[in-house]
Formats: structure tokens, sequence, C-alpha cells
């Protein structure tokens, strides 16, 4: 008896069984990339293809505003000396120091002073608002305290800073400003203290003698009363003073009335 031969096709049978699962995978894979693809690109609730809730993709103004970030701040405040106080060394006494403080910006800042020792040092003016282009010299006080060993210090950390605020306007200053706006609040720059011989001229103790002088100056024309411009002159001599005229008018009539009482 013959013996019949095995089926041609079980062979094939087992590689399929192997394959399909590969081609399976890879063809489900291209068809999901497809798909997402196709749903990115051509999502009908999405027409304008504008970033969905949860994606990681970052327009172009996050971006920007990132890297302003890390951009250092535009200072608004040029200050002379730029980053100290100097005072003369006299254990025992209250000294000054005075600071240049002009606004470099186009509107109008507010600055304010803070110091490490509030109890021994004070500031004239503590604060003030300073329009575009204007400066003020401002003088800063400190006692100083006697040595241990009569030596001069070498190194103190009495330290100032000076922050500023942008305002609208000419307003009235009051240290209340920084605490409402305390996110708009820039540090212009940290002081260190320095200590001068007084005995000894040198250029800082000479420009500090200068400001110091100009500080007081300023600080007498403030004191003295506005000066009366007078009453205006009209053609050639010619005096208007209408309030004047009606004074001298009310002071005849009431002497004139004094001299008929007394006749």
């Amino acid at each position: 008896m013959a013996v019949a031969d095995p089926k041609p096709h079980s062979e094939p049978k087992v590689w399929n069984f192997f394959k399909l699962p590969f081609r399976h995978s890879g063809s489900g894979a291209s068809t999901t990339s497809s798909s997402a693809n196709l749903h990115h690109h051509h999502n009908p609730n999405n027409p304008h293809n504008l970033p969905l809730e949860g994606s990681t993709s970052h327009t172009p103004n996050s971006v920007s505003s990132v890297a302003r970030s890390f951009l250092p701040r535009r200072r608004r405040l040029k200050l002379d000396p730029s980053n100290k106080l100097y005072f003369p060394y006299e254990p025992g006494k209250q000294v000054r120091s005075a600071i240049r403080i002009k606004n470099t910006s186009k509107s109008y800042v507010a600055f304010k002073f803070q110091t490490t020792a509030p109890k021994s040092c004070f500031m004239r003016p503590p604060g003030a608002i300073l329009a575009p282009g204007e400066s003020i010299i401002a003088t800063v006080f400190k006692f100083v305290e006697l040595p241990e060993n009569n030596e001069k210090p070498e190194k103190t950390g009495l330290k100032f800073k000076i922050m500023s605020l942008k305002v609208k306007g000419l307003i009235d200053y009051v240290p209340e400003l920084f605490d409402e706006q305390k996110d708009q609040v820039a540090v212009e720059q940290i002081l260190r203290v320095v200590f001068l011989d007084p005995e000894r001229p040198t250029p800082a103790l000479e420009k500090l003698n200068r400001q110091l002088a100009d500080a007081d100056a300023a600080l007498e024309a403030r004191k003295k009363p506005a000066e009366d411009t007078g009453p205006k002159i009209i053609g050639e001599g010619l005096v208007i003073d209408e309030w004047k005229e009606r004074r001298e008018r009310y002071l005849a009539k009431q002497q004139g009335e004094v001299v008929v009482d007394s006749v």
C-alpha cells in the first residue's frame, strides 16, 4: 500500500505562525503613528491646529518671557559713589556720608534706603520721588562707636541698600509705596561702608567733603521761603497790582472815617 505524502502546506503554516505577530505589531505601530499624525494635523475639533491641553509645546511668547526673566534688570538710578559709602573715622562722634542719586529712566521713580543698623544710622531724606533726569544728594548719618583696642576696624558688616520703584507721576512719597507694590521693587545697589582717615587727604575724602557741602547748600535753599516775584511790570514801568490798589483804597477809606468821627 502506498503511503500518502504529507500535505505540502503544513510547513508554511508554522512560519506564518511566527511571522504574524511581528507583521501585526509593525503594521499596528505604523497605523497608530499615522492615526496620531492624522489626528494632530486634521483634528476636526481643532481646525486652527492650536496646542491641546496637556501638550508640552511652547509658544514663542512663552519662550521669550522665560528668556527675559534671565536678563539683568535695567537700573533706574545712577549712584555716585556707585557701590560704597565713605565715612570719616572719628570714634565716639556722629559722622556723615553723602551719595548722589540720579533718575536715569524716562519715568518718575521712588527710592528708599535700608540699613542693617537702623538704631545707629539714619538717612536724610530716607526716600523721595525723582522726576526723569532729576538728581539729589542724600546724607547718611552714623554714630561711630569706640573700638575695643583703639584700632581702626579693617572691615565692617554695616551695609546700606537702595531700592527703586516706578511710580505714576509726581505723587507724595510714603514708605508704604514699597509695601503695596513689592513685585515691582528693584534693588539698585547694596552699599558697603568704608572708613576714611580725616587727617589724611585722599581723593575720596575730598569728594565726600564736596558732596556734603552741596547737600548742606541744597538743604538751606529748601528752608528759605519762596521769593516773592512781585507785581507784573507792563510797558514802560507801569505797575499793575490790583490787590495793592484795593488795599490802599480800603485803608484810605478807613482813615477818612476815623478823621470824621474825631471832629
